[in-house]
């Protein structure tokens, strides 16, 4: 295959997007959500990856928490991955790390990106329903139940559990 056919072809082949966000919490259990100030609602700090210029969806979590919050730490274990389908653009893959649990001084150096956020703020599980998207939502509780029962990562579709067909 020719160097211009092989170009072709990946431009004929489907586009999926991606994002990557980490999930903090504090040592009493509640989550930090962000308010962004381009669309309605909350969400967990993170972005698109970047994979056109190479990064990877651990890179672009770690970049993304670092440029919204003020904090660039390591992430830990990946909790969830979601395929979520689109209306009007291609689909998202979106990936859920483990951004642990923070102290009171990690929370007071939280320094919002003005550009993008309105607001900060930890909530109860209970609360997570109220304030997240469906999709984001069940993908952010799914991050939560696989810490508290320690198992796997979450496969999800549109939030949801995948079903495996085999053991």
């Amino acid at each position: 295959m020719s160097t211009a056919d092989y170009t072709a072809y990946i431009a004929g082949l489907p586009r999926v997007l991606a994002g990557a966000a980490a999930l903090f919490r504090h040592a009493d259990g509640r989550v930090l959500l962000v308010e962004p100030n381009y669309r309605d609602g909350w969400t967990l700090p993170g972005g698109t990856v970047e994979s056109d210029d190479g990064e990877t969806p651990r890179q672009a979590a770690r970049r993304e928490t670092a440029e919204e919050i003020g904090l660039d730490l390591p992430l830990g274990r990946l909790l969830a991955v979601d395929w979520v389908p689109g209306e009007g653009r291609p689909p998202i893959v979106a990936y859920v790390y483990d951004g642990g649990v923070l102290d009171e001084e990690r929370f007071g150096a939280i320094r919002l990106q003005e550009e993008e956020l309105l607001s900060w703020r930890l909530v109860e599980r209970a609360e997570v329903p109220r304030l997240l998207p469906d999709a984001l939502c069940r993908r952010v509780l799914a991050a939560l139940d696989v810490l508290a029962d320690g198992t796997g990562t979450a496969e999800l579709e549109n939030g949801r559990r995948v079903v495996h067909d085999r053991p």
